[in-house]
């Protein structure tokens, strides 16, 4: 070979190696920019906001949705909240029902449900109206690890067997875990007697954020997701399993589940209308459709569980009897709806901070759908029909 042929093959090679580790290294940055995880916005409305473009890769403990690993790096830093919101017909529309992970719904008294919202994967811009304590509401938010937030406004305290806010003593929540309002107050809660741009009772009027409650009980109480012992609030946690969903051509073209918590009392009779394209049960409350008035989009669930427990008045002196106790420690019957069918189980729960765990007909621990989860407390008696 010529020396000039030589020359020109070496030059040939020296261009070609540039040009490829530069190409490399100009794509590899491109790469890892295109992944970096940033932090999450706070708009004025106090919501969080996050990257929606980032690949959704980390499933939330909570119910196994799937999301980016900038919101991950968010619930990491905090703890389980649980928050009361009423369903009294002149709460409605809540706010901030569509961004909590997994919901307890049962009768707080006269027949008028009442919900345990659990927020951990999402933020929620408003939350509320928000409402008292209930004893067995107390045993659900248990469930959560060690000291999970508690909000809510006040509580039954009558002496006897319903008295939440003495139980919630006895625990060793009071000054700790528990956001009760009439001990924070305002800028953490507030009051709007105009949300429906008219005039509303004051009991339908307390709010707040889940920004505003986690940063509370992070200065204030030094409760992030670690105490200030250096516990992580997931010791004793025990997450469902989950799979993925049914296919399309397995999914029935439709399900209808209908609730009457209250047979003599239909007024808050629920219905969960299956779509089988979406995969999702929209909530209606009384034939109407149940709006989050947050986004203005109907509730919607993707796992419905039907706990059975039995029900009965706490006979504690109080107006009309009205307190309410549930078993919910013990086994009950149980019936799971997720794609669009029913599976006919059980249900188990061995101590107060036990988890409820839900079995087949087989003795099989369920796995859900990733998705939001919606405990319906049925007492012993209400009606479940399913079309």
């Amino acid at each position: 070979m010529s020396k000039n042929k030589l020359f020109s093959t070496i030059l040939v090679v020296i261009i070609y190696l540039i040009s490829t580790g530069t190409s490399y290294i100009f794509f590899s940055v491109n790469a890892a920019s295109s992944v970096k995880t940033t932090l999450p916005t706070v708009g004025t409305s106090d919501k969080l906001t996050f990257d929606e473009t980032l690949p959704r890769t980390e499933p939330c403990p909570m119910n196994g949705t799937l999301y980016s690993k900038q919101q991950k790096d968010w619930w990491e830093k905090h703890r389980p909240l649980g928050i009361m919101v009423e369903n009294h017909a002149e709460a409605r529309p809540q706010s901030g029902l569509s961004s909590a992970d997994v919901l307890y719904e049962a009768v707080a008294e006269g027949g008028i449900t009442r919900f345990l919202s659990i927020f951990y994967c999402q933020s929620a811009e408003e939350v509320g109206p928000i409402r008292s304590a209930r004893t067995y509401f107390l045993d659900f938010i248990s469930e959560y690890g060690v000291s999970p937030l508690y909000a809510h406004v006040g509580g039954a305290n009558q002496d006897g067997p319903a008295d939440a806010l003495s139980q919630i003593e006895d625990y060793g929540w009071a000054g700790v875990n528990d956001m009760n309002q009439f001990s924070i107050g305002f800028p953490t809660f507030w009051r709007d007697y105009d949300r429906l741009g008219h005039p509303a009772a004051t009991e339908h009027t307390m709010y707040s954020t889940t920004e505003k409650l986690l940063q509370f009980a992070a200065t204030s109480r030094k409760l992030t997701a670690e105490d200030e012992n250096g516990i992580t609030w997931t010791k004793g946690f025990v997450p469902y399993s989950f799979k993925e969903d049914a296919p399309v051509s397995q999914r029935p073209p439709k399900q209808t589940i209908h609730l009457e918590f209250w047979a003599e009392d239909p007024a808050y009779a629920v219905d969960w209308i299956y779509e089988p394209i979406a995969n999702i049960y929209k909530r209606n409350n009384r034939e109407v459709a149940q709006i989050d008035r947050n986004n203005s989009q109907q509730l919607t669930a993707k796992n419905i569980v039907v706990l059975y427990m039995f029900q009965t008045n706490a006979n504690d002196g109080y107006q009309d009897n009205q307190h309410l106790l549930y078993k919910t420690k013990g086994v009950g019957r149980a019936n799971i709806f997720m794609d669009g069918k029913q599976i006919t189980g059980t249900w188990r729960k061995d101590s107060r901070t036990a988890r409820t765990l839900l079995f087949d007909n087989t003795g099989l621990p369920i796995k859900f759908d990733r998705g939001t989860i919606w405990f319906e407390i049925l007492p012993i008696g209400g009606i479940l029909t399913v079309k």
